[in-house]
This record gives structure tokens, C-alpha cells and sequence, in this order.
């Protein structure tokens, strides 16, 4: 039987395990760098001009497998300039739960959240050598707008 995955807003006693998921997507940073920077997302005094939101997948047995990172920005490539982008800064899934459909509730959440601030489209982008990325961008019906590997998606 496969256990529910709930979606929420990330809360301060993720930030650890959060800390430990930012830094395997982005291993340039430590995880202890990741950890204060996450801990200012979650308790809103990381000081940003635009809104971003930290969203968590979660089952019951091993908590927290994975995490988006969303905000918005004043502009994206390939996306319209004349108004502000929902944009995925960061997205990331245990491997363990990788291609069962936790990806995709976490951009679907993403999304949502961009909708609520009036956005019509989404940006994210990708290294240009991870084409695990660009498969699973092109699978939640993301397109390649710029050799850059940027994408978007109509909301």
C-alpha cells in the first residue's frame, strides 16, 4: 500500500532535514550555510524584495522526501516581460521516491502558489548537462525556451 504524500508549507523543525536536501542539490553551499539560509526562508526574516515560498512533500513513515523552492520574479526568459513569473528555484526528491508522482505534486503546488499572486506563467531553469531536469521539466509540460535550458509553463 503506497502512503499518502502530503504537500505543505515547510516549518521550522524541517530546516535540518531541509538543510541536508538544498545541499545535495546544491553541493557548493554547506550544509550549515544551507541550514541558516533555509531557517530565514521558513521564519520569514531572510530579507528579499519578492515573495518566495519553501513548499515540502511529506509521508508519514520518513517525513520529509523532498522540497520546491518557489517565487517570483520581475521577469524569466521566454516568459512575458510586461508582468511577474512564478519561478522554481529549486526542486528536489529523494531518490528513493523519485518518478512516483512526488515531483510533479510539488511543481502542481508551485504552481498554485504562483496563481495566487496573479502569475499566468512559471519559469525554472536546469544545468544544461542535467537531463534528468529537462525530462522531468518536459514531462509536467514545461518547454525549453533558450539554450540556456530555462522553461516555462502556461498557468
Amino acid at each position: 500500500m503506497r502512503e499518502t504524500v502530503q504537500i505543505r508549507a515547510a516549518r521550522l523543525e524541517d530546516c535540518k532535514r531541509l538543510a541536508v536536501m538544498f545541499h545535495k542539490l546544491w553541493p557548493t553551499g554547506s550544509i550549515e550555510e544551507h541550514g541558516k539560509e533555509v531557517r530565514s526562508l521558513v521564519d520569514g526574516t531572510a530579507k528579499l524584495t519578492m515573495p518566495i515560498g519553501v513548499l515540502v512533500a511529506e509521508i508519514e513513515r520518513d517525513g520529509v522526501i523532498g522540497f520546491v523552492e518557489v517565487d517570483l520574479r520581475s521577469h524569466a526568459d521566454g516568459c512575458d516581460p510586461a508582468q511577474p513569473v512564478g519561478y522554481v528555484e529549486g526542486w528536489y526528491v529523494a531518490e528513493k521516491y523519485r518518478r512516483s508522482g512526488v515531483g510533479a505534486k510539488l511543481i502542481a503546488a508551485a504552481e498554485e502558489w504562483a496563481r495566487e499572486f496573479g502569475c499566468v506563467e512559471m519559469g525554472s531553469d536546469a544545468v544544461i548537462e542535467n537531463d534528468v531536469s529537462q525530462r522531468a521539466h518536459a514531462a509536467l509540460g514545461y518547454e525549453v525556451v533558450d539554450r540556456c535550458v530555462h522553461f516555462r509553463k502556461r498557468l
